[in-house]
């Protein structure tokens, strides 16, 4: 992990997730610890609590089919992208030719769909605008609309990489604009971060039904901006959580909702006309808003009948859990007291669609 001030922004956004994804070893790699699962046999994101996670794999067909496979072993939900990718002058091992990165997302989408896991499907994507051709992205539309799949990609981080959009497609009105007019903007759409949108944007985000993933550890870790939640949710606009571990630091959904309250707290202190974010509201995001996100409010997200039960049994009374709980704590109380100072440690058992994951470091 390298620190913001080590590594600028455009880089970093280049570097970080393609950094241990090489030739050389992709599979063993991605076998051990692409999934956060060690040679002990720990899956830090179920561990922590995550029962869906939506994932960038890396440029590499095979490994990123084996990130399926070992989602698929441990029972998570998951949707699961090989990375697109046909210009990378900063990091140019980093990259396919165009024609090439069609065929192998082809392969990719086809290999996965043959395996019929029943909970970890295919998601198309294009890594984001500086690094695809304007062909890539058209197609890569293309082929989302023919398999019905959904699509991520990165909008919008930071202000340096909103100006290089600007210079590389100086016929588009503006970042949004890019992706929209390739056909990437869907319902089915989600992209992270949007910390630089505009309120016209956003309003192009919403009149396509696409929708953001805030990940505001990584906008704080690599210092690209805040973004302001409050103003996306008044524009209408889907949103849910994300880590974006490679510019973030942490795999805990816990972390990122404490850290999305922070950013509304920071943003109040620049401007006391900002209307805090609750807990309430923050604890919504990381459940309904991340499943209406990922166009699974169908299936997931809330205790509704006829929904999947994905859910955590947690225990706020462990003897090693990081806070404590009086006899006049209120229900309210224990569960505000998990969301800002628990941990793994009070997660005692993690079901999806019903099914209680087995993990030995969850006994």
């Amino acid at each position: 992990m390298s620190s913001a001030n080590e590594i600028p922004t455009i880089k970093h956004v280049f570097k970080g997730t393609f950094v241990h994804s090489t030739w050389n070893s992709p599979m063993e790699i991605l076998e051990n610890y692409i999934l956060g699962v060690s040679s002990t046999g720990k899956s830090r994101t179920l561990k922590n609590g995550t029962t869906t996670a939506c994932y960038f794999a890396t440029i590499h067909t095979d490994s990123s089919l084996i990130l399926a496979d070992i989602a698929n072993r441990f029972g998570q939900r998951a949707l699961v992208g090989k990375v697109c990718m046909d210009k990378n002058e900063i990091y140019p091992e980093y990259k396919e030719d165009t024609s090439t990165c069609l065929a192998e997302t082809t392969r990719f989408v086809k290999e996965l769909l043959d395996k019929k896991y029943s909970r970890v499907k295919p998601i198309i994507t294009p890594r984001f605008a500086l690094s695809c051709t304007e062909e890539l992205m058209s197609e890569l539309s293309n082929m989302a609309a023919d398999w019905d799949i959904p699509i991520q990609s990165h909008i919008s981080e930071a202000k340096e990489e909103v100006l290089s959009v600007k210079a590389m497609y100086p016929h588009r009105e503006n970042y949004s604009k890019v992706y929209e007019s390739n056909k990437l903007l869907t319902r089915k759409t989600v992209m992270a971060h949007g910390c630089q949108l505009s309120n016209e944007e956003l309003d192009i985000f919403k009149m396509n039904g696409a929708a953001i993933s805030h990940c505001p550890n990584s906008n704080i870790s690599i210092c690209s901006g805040l973004l302001d939640v409050r103003n996306v949710l008044k524009r209408k606009v889907k949103l849910g959580l994300g880590t974006d571990v490679a510019g973030g630091y942490s795999s805990s959904m816990l972390d990122a909702i404490r850290r999305t309250m922070d950013t509304s707290k920071i943003l109040f202190i620049q401007d006391p006309r900002v209307e805090v974010l609750t807990f309430q509201e923050v604890f919504r995001l990381a459940t309904l808003g991340g499943s209406q996100a990922l166009g699974l409010d169908d299936i997931i997200g809330n205790f509704e009948v006829g929904k999947d039960f994905d859910a955590l049994l947690i225990s706020p009374g462990e003897s090693s859990s990081p806070f404590d709980v009086f006899d006049d704590d209120t229900k309210e109380d224990v569960i505000q007291k998990f969301i800002y100072l628990g941990d793994d440690r009070n997660i005692t058992e993690v079901y999806v669609a019903g099914n209680i994951i087995s993990l030995p470091e969850l006994s």
